[in-house]
């Protein structure tokens, strides 16, 4: 039934071909201002489009509410959008589980039956089993856009922190509740954002911070500035926080706190932005204390793991580019020498976590995660993953060091998630949880190919289609890609590519310089003035595809979120002729002012700054905004983005998609999808996701089929 249906819909996407055309949509008109430019080193850029920017005015409101009724007129019109509806619901529906924590006699979980917009958090007593619902965020709004974000327990387990965000915004609150008869306190804490709480005892807890916004109504696009850290003690109101880190010599760094499990040593962990930390330690056995450097910034990425005996492990690429362990020990305000605990391999150390006595490794093998386990001295220990040699991700480990056991995940691309219990005594691992999804995994393949890319750097790209498929070029194929501040793009399940791979579509993941998927040189080869690399990067995977005839450029489409929008944005500008469809998410498209919105400023030190003219020289030749032509024609683009986006601002969407509205110089059509109360992608509902991925996935099938 499946192929009938499929052959009805090409049949019918010829019929409407136009109908749907771009010739037959009347895109709103959006004011251009040719007066308002920009003086960068004697070279003046244009903005005409730069009162979009302004996310508050009515003007915007209107523009936005009258883009939406363009793109929803064209997207429910679509043949495949119905069906690609009902069975992404049929493959979303069903249960779901986190990785549970373990703290004292309870252990915390995710779960989700299938639907809900948000998971649900549970406790579980271990003495008794009794599970017990304790935060449904789905009951704290009417559309299930509020989420939960950090959470913490009081280190005897009396009390619960716990952080939420709505409507997708990095803006969060605060509560406690107290765990034994789930009653929330009455206090609050605000203005919050990209924080997590360390207890001491029961007492309270470390939070980071910002003062409160001068305008409540700019909050989700102006320039956040001085994050700071506080402690809140249980039982006190906000104002009676203690500020305990504040550095007023530099407003935009990152700050976030970390206590060790003895609860001895406060840690300061600080950004300047996404690349380069500084680490500063003060131990709180010690009265009035100072805080000591123990990592001066900016020039390497390292982070404490824990303490292990007297020693403290840090997790570093100080003159490792694939990471090492080292530890150290802090008395009377100095650190002792550092030691390598565990040396630097071929492939990179992705994460270490301290359970027990044990030491848990993971590394990154061509993006796929191995798991090997050290003892104290740094020795490698048998390990229970010797067969896990596939495609797929590893995630957890985490415990206290007393517990007995620890929880684990394993997915890949055709695997949904499982969880797994490991037991330290006996060294083994056991199923815990193993989800039912309604697809076929045994039709499907999963492949990693290696391609040049325009330098000859060999590239690698996880290929995910079903089996016996033919390769004569006309399989629709959606290239995914990220490409940047040192992120790994690694197999992991996304009940989101289940339809599209029924349908014979090849989804692809390129793992691009600028990610973090081979060590720090890798990244540095994809940042500042070498981001071409990762374009070029991008390009050569489909030039690669089409040449061994898995597809088309009539049959290729792009999708990439944020820095992967940017990706989009820059591909379809510099090869439009290579794409029939892109998809640019949530993207950073303006380089020359991408700095000067809400956390906008930390990217710099991935991109550089349009403020710094050797660095302009270079941002300008890729900007998207600002390299799109007339006499062009641009791939069929759906730009995605949401009104409460205040990671990347929606004004970079907005600027984008009339620039190319206005110089698009074919039928294909141009629309911007703005999702409402909504933010950047994280918290955001399953029935958002669903709706937005059905609209994706229908209009690429639609062009690509025509």
């Amino acid at each position: 039934m499946r192929f009938i249906k499929t052959t009805f819909f090409v049949t019918s996407l010829a019929l409407m071909t136009t109908h749907l055309s771009a010739q037959s949509i009347q895109y709103p008109e959006t004011r251009k201002d040719d007066s308002v430019e920009d003086n960068y080193f004697d070279r003046i850029i244009k903005d005409p489009y730069r009162w979009l920017e302004n996310d508050t005015s009515a003007e915007t409101a209107a523009w936005v509410k009258a883009q939406n009724r363009v793109t929803f007129d064209f997207l429910n019109k679509l043949p495949q959008k119905q069906f690609f509806t009902k069975r992404l619901t049929e493959v979303w529906n069903y249960e779901k589980k986190g990785i549970p924590e373990v703290a004292g006699n309870y252990m915390i979980y995710y779960k989700n039956d299938g639907l809900q917009n948000q998971s649900i958090l549970y406790i579980k007593s271990i003495l008794t089993g009794k599970e017990e619902v304790l935060i449904d965020p789905n009951q704290l709004s009417k559309d299930g856009t509020v989420a939960i974000q950090a959470t913490a327990f009081s280190r005897n387990q009396k009390y619960f922190a716990y952080a939420v965000s709505a409507a997708g915004s990095d803006w969060q609150d605060i509560y406690i509740m107290e765990v034994a008869g789930k009653k929330v306190l009455k206090e609050k804490i605000e203005h919050v954002k990209f924080t997590n709480m360390e207890w001491i005892g029961d007492k309270g807890f470390y939070y980071s911070g910002y003062s409160r916004p001068k305008n409540e109504a700019t909050k989700y696009s102006a320039k956040t500035e001085y994050q700071k850290i506080f402690f809140h003690t249980i039982g006190e109101s906000q104002d009676k926080d203690k500020l305990v880190y504040e550095d007023r010599q530099h407003p935009l760094r990152y700050v976030g706190a970390q206590v060790t499990e003895d609860e001895r040593y406060l840690i300061l962990n600080i950004a300047e932005g996404t690349d380069g930390s500084e680490i500063k330690i003060k131990d709180l056995t010690v009265p009035n204390s100072a805080f000591v450097t123990l990592v001066e910034g900016f020039s390497t990425n390292a982070r404490v793991v824990e303490t292990l005996g007297n020693k403290i492990v840090i997790h570093s690429n100080l003159k490792a580019g694939n990471y090492q362990l080292y530890t150290t020990t802090f008395a009377n305000g100095t650190f002792s020498k550092w030691e390598v605990l565990v040396k630097e391999r071929y492939h990179k150390l992705a994460g270490a976590t301290i359970f027990g006595d044990r030491i848990f490794c993971t590394y990154l093998e061509n993006a796929c995660s191995r798991l090997v386990i050290y003892n104290s001295k740094g020795e490698v220990l048998p390990s229970p993953m010797t067969d896990s040699k596939g495609y797929v991700t590893l995630s957890g480990f985490d415990g206290r060091k007393d517990a007995r056991y620890t929880y684990f995940s394993q997915t890949g691309y055709t695997e949904p998630t499982s969880i797994w219990k490991y037991d330290l005594s006996s060294n083994k691992i056991s199923l815990h949880f193993k989800p039912q999804v309604k697809f076929n995994s045994d039709d499907f393949i999963t492949e990693q190919h290696t391609f040049p890319s325009s330098d000859g750097t060999a590239v690698k790209m996880f290929m995910v289609r079903k089996k016996n498929i033919p390769m004569d070029g006309n399989n629709p194929t959606m290239l995914y890609g990220y490409g940047g501040f040192n992120i790994s793009l690694t197999p992991g399940f996304s009940p989101a590519i289940i339809p599209f791979l029924e349908e014979g579509g090849i989804y692809c993941v390129v793992n691009l310089r600028g990610g973090g998927e081979f060590g720090e040189g890798w990244h540095r080869d994809g940042m500042l003035e070498r981001k071409q690399n990762v374009f070029n990067d991008f390009i050569g995977a489909a030039e690669f595809l089409i040449s061994n005839k898995y597809t088309s450029s009539k049959k290729l489409a792009i999708r990439g979120g944020s820095n992967g929008g940017l990706l989009v944005g820059a591909c379809m500008t510099q090869r439009p002729d290579l794409f029939r469809v892109a998809i640019p998410q949530v993207g950073v498209l303006d380089m020359l002012r991408y700095h000067k919105f809400t956390v906008g400023w930390g990217w710099a030190v991935e991109y550089g700054s349009s403020e710094q003219q050797d660095q302009f020289d270079y941002l300008l030749p890729y900007s998207p905004l600002h390299n799109v032509k007339k006499d062009v024609c641009y791939p069929a683009t759906l730009i995605t983005t949401a009104d409460h986006d205040d990671r990347v601002v929606p004004a970079h969407s907005f600027k984008f998609a009339a620039e190319l509205q206005d110089k698009q110089s074919c039928d294909n059509p141009v629309l911007i999808r703005i999702d409402v109360n909504a933010g950047h992608g994280a918290g955001k509902p399953t029935s958002k996701t669903i709706e937005e991925n059905a609209d994706i996935w229908a209009f690429m099938m639609y062009h690509v089929n025509q």
